[in-house]
């Protein structure tokens, strides 16, 4: 480490050229400049006092391969090459990364877009400033906002508000044939406030949010509506007995599509104007959800419903499902400390105002049970079914065209392990079945599919020579209509530290694999790979690969021209990663701070 007084002038000033270059336009290829967004203020005031002041860390690298077909390089090229450079300045735990990336006659740049954001914190009070984050209720607002807010949070009492920007405007010149689709500028301010501890409580939210008009050129307005939004939710919990409780969630929103359309005015909604003013392209809706949690000894519940009207909106959302309702139950227990179990089951239905053509039911239900046997065998099964069905609505669903179907899949996975001192054994076994159905009674089963699956896989371990060895096999056999298609794989891995410091890696894996469609094709194919890392100093770090690939058409009717197809690749790859500088925090000793 050198200390202050030895660090030249020139070094700092070099630093600041490189900085300044990274952050230039690219010049040359066909890349272009990307912003990546630096947060400052990750930490409280606290860690950021105690971060380094300054440190400058990097990478650069490179990567070559080479492909070879026995067909032709048609859709790759035979050489690829490309090289990259990273630059990381962190200023007081603020990090600011710079990045170049070219390839083949292509290069891209990457740096840093500063955005503020700091969060300091003083006893029960948390102040947001910049681009931040806080928590909300899950029904009227998940995004973050730029801008300020403040949180009070005590043993039992808690309470915030703030205001800010929600998303940003995007106001590109409507006659550039390039350009971005057209946004308002949204803002948002919203409150809460609640009392009660983890098992018993009551939390209240407002979000206030809408689209500045003024934000957009006028040339846009006839293409994007402004909208406006006024949503209140309430949250809650009560903890009946030790062993029953119940959660409870509601949301109301008020949103206008357009807030240029006409107001409506009647007595009861001109006493809300100041709040929201009530349009004829307004909405109000509801959404929330409501659950109990039995929890006793060996065995856990919980029953659920959560409904969300159509329609169902909020600016603070950035999606949200709604038009449908939900009904749910899950289970689980141990039996004799040994065989976990567990199962659940859910429907969900849409078209809540039957003003849709059709309803859609879904069911969702699974199972699934472990148990050991001695410290040596594990066994998980399981199974796990959906049901799909379609029914009336503002229409009547004709029987010849009616959805109706079902999947169910069945999983078994038993393991055996021995752990000795000088070798290691493990067995993996899998097997599944699924099977998907059209229950419709005038199916024909064109979309009928059956799928068997297995597998097994052994693995040694060599512990005097630190080395593993893997062979594993698979089958699968789907039938679907008329069609019919195997495929299995057979494959063999090995792997391998090598010299004092184990900075010398080998690997190798050689594969075989057959795959029947019945009466249109079959193909046979071998691959191996080879790879091998080295690390020197611990900064030098050297990878190589390579690959053989060997693939057959054994159909008798086979062109032989078509017979063998040979594919080569090979990659060899250098990665340097280097401290550029170091500026420590000043140390309490008497001694010079070091670099």
């Amino acid at each position: 480490m050198m200390s202050r007084q030895r660090q030249p002038r020139a070094y700092i000033i070099y630093i600041i050229m490189v900085i300044a270059a990274l952050t230039a336009p690219p010049f040359g290829g066909t890349g272009g400049a990307q912003a990546q967004s630096i947060t400052l203020g990750q930490n409280t005031i606290s860690n950021i006092a105690k971060s380094d002041p300054l440190i400058i860390t990097g990478a650069i690298g490179t990567q070559n391969t080479y492909y070879h077909s026995s067909i032709g390089s048609g859709y790759r090229s035979p050489w690829g090459n490309s090289f990259y450079a990273n630059l990381n300045v962190s200023v007081y735990g603020i990090s600011m990364p710079f990045a170049f990336y070219y390839s083949n006659n292509n290069s891209s740049w990457n740096f840093p877009h500063f955005s503020f954001h700091i969060d300091p914190t003083y006893k029960n009070w948390r102040g947001h400033f910049g681009r931040s984050n806080m928590g909300m209720h899950a029904y009227i607002m998940n995004m973050s906002f730029n801008g300020i807010g403040l949180e009070y949070n005590s043993t039992k009492l808690r309470a915030g508000a703030f205001y800010g920007e929600l998303r940003n405007a995007i106001n590109d010149n409507p006659e550039d044939p390039a350009h971005r689709n057209p946004q308002y500028q949204r803002m948002g301010m919203g409150v809460k406030l609640g009392y009660g501890t983890s098992r018993n409580y009551i939390d209240m939210f407002l979000l206030r949010a809408y689209d500045k008009i003024s934000s957009v050129d006028a040339r846009w307005h006839d293409q994007i509506n402004p909208q406006d939004n006024v949503a209140v939710a309430l949250k809650g919990g009560l903890g009946l007995t030790r062993w029953l409780s119940l959660r409870g969630n509601l949301a109301w929103s008020t949103f206008s599509s357009d807030k240029r359309a006409q107001r409506v005015h009647t007595t009861e909604l001109d006493r809300w104007d100041k709040v929201f003013e009530a349009r004829y392209t307004s909405l109000m809706r509801i959404a929330g959800d409501i659950n109990a949690t039995l929890m006793l000894k060996g065995f856990s519940a919980n029953i659920f419903y959560r409904m969300v009207q159509p329609d169902y909106t909020t600016l603070g959302l950035y999606y949200t499902s709604n038009n449908y309702q939900s009904l749910g139950i899950n289970a689980s227990t141990t039996l004799f400390k040994r065989i976990s179990l567990s199962a659940s089951f859910s429907g969900q239905e849409d078209n809540i105002t039957r003003r849709q053509l059709y309803t859609t039911r879904g069911f969702v239900y699974n199972a699934s049970a472990s148990t050991s046997i001695g410290n040596n065998i594990s066994l998980t099964a399981g199974y796990s079914g959906y049901r799909q069905v379609q029914a009336d609505g503002k229409a009547r669903v004709y029987d010849t065209t009616r959805v109706d179907r079902i999947m169910h899949s069945v999983y078994l996975s038993p393991t055996y392990t021995i752990d000795g001192d000088q070798l290691g054994h493990s067995i993996a076994l899998t097997g599944n079945f699924t099977q998907n159905l059209d229950l419709n009674q005038f199916a024909t089963g064109v979309s009928d599919v059956t799928t068997w699956a297995a597998g097994a896989t052994y693995a040694l371990d060599v512990k005097p020579w630190e080395m593993s060895f893997t062979t594993a096999y698979s089958h699968q056999t789907s039938k679907g209509y008329k069609t019919r298609y195997s495929s299995d794989v057979l494959s063999f891995s090995t792997g391998r530290s090598f010299l004092k410091e184990k900075n010398l890696y080998t690997s190798a894996t050689v594969s075989l694999c057959y795959n029947d469609i019945r009466d249109q094709q079959r193909n046979l194919s071998v691959g191996a790979d080879l790879s091998a890392g080295y690390t020197l100093a611990k900064v030098h770090q050297f990878s190589f690969t390579a690959g053989f690939n060997k693939y057959s058409d054994t159909n008798l009717t086979a062109d032989l021209s078509s017979m063998g197809t040979t594919e080569i690749n090979l990659s060899l790859g250098y990665n340097y990663t280097f401290s550029l500088l170091q500026l420590g925090k000043k140390k309490s000793s008497p001694d010079s701070p070091s670099l």
